[in-house]
């Protein structure tokens, strides 16, 4: 029986040793894992310092293991199906919009525009699932800022619900409960 000579491609003492474009194709990996948000930020830092310091492939391997990466192709079926789905949503939305009827908004400042059923609200809105003092819309800072006062049915700004306050702009579809208002520029 013969051992392979140490100048043989089957005795290669450098096997095990991680190459720089290995390194950097795991960094890679690590940095693509935190964009995506599969790493905090704290695990992220130390994976890559025991990335930078790992001897051997095992090593590299150990810390990008959970990360599976995505092909090329992969992620370009993934974002090309994420905006078609988008697409058909702002479609929807720009069609309600349409529909809706307009709530202009105040002058800007003038006192903050208190929505609900309450009769003291400056809008007032008579349906049940509006709360009596349900939402107010003040402009602040050069912004309009549409705050939910603690309503029962909730306070939604494009679909989205408020909790506690947000930015809105002409355009923008809101709703009180379930009565749905575009916001208009006076």
């Amino acid at each position: 029986m013969t051992l392979p000579s140490a100048a043989s491609p089957e005795y290669d003492t450098q096997a095990g040793r991680v190459s720089d474009a290995e390194r950097e194709r795991a960094l890679e990996v690590l940095r693509e894992g935190a964009a995506l948000g599969r790493l905090s930020h704290d695990t992220f830092v130390r994976r890559m310092e025991l990335a930078l310091t790992a001897r051997k492939r095992q090593e590299l391997a150990a810390l990008t293991a959970d990360l599976r990466t995505e092909h090329r192709w992969t992620r370009l079926v993934l974002s090309t199906v994420g905006a078609v789905s988008g697409f058909g949503v702002k479609l929807r939305r720009a069609w309600q919009a349409e529909k809706l009827p307009k709530l202009l908004l105040p002058a800007p400042g003038a006192y903050p525009l208190r929505i609900g059923r309450d009769p003291a609200n400056g809008l007032r809105l008579s349906h049940d699932t509006v709360s009596r003092v349900h939402a107010e819309l003040i402009h602040q800072g050069g912004l309009w800022v549409l705050r939910d006062l603690g309503s029962t049915n909730g306070t939604t700004v494009n679909g989205r619900r408020v909790t506690g306050a947000a930015v809105v702009q002409a355009g923008d579809q809101v709703s009180f409960g379930h009565m749905a208002f575009c916001l208009a520029a006076a």
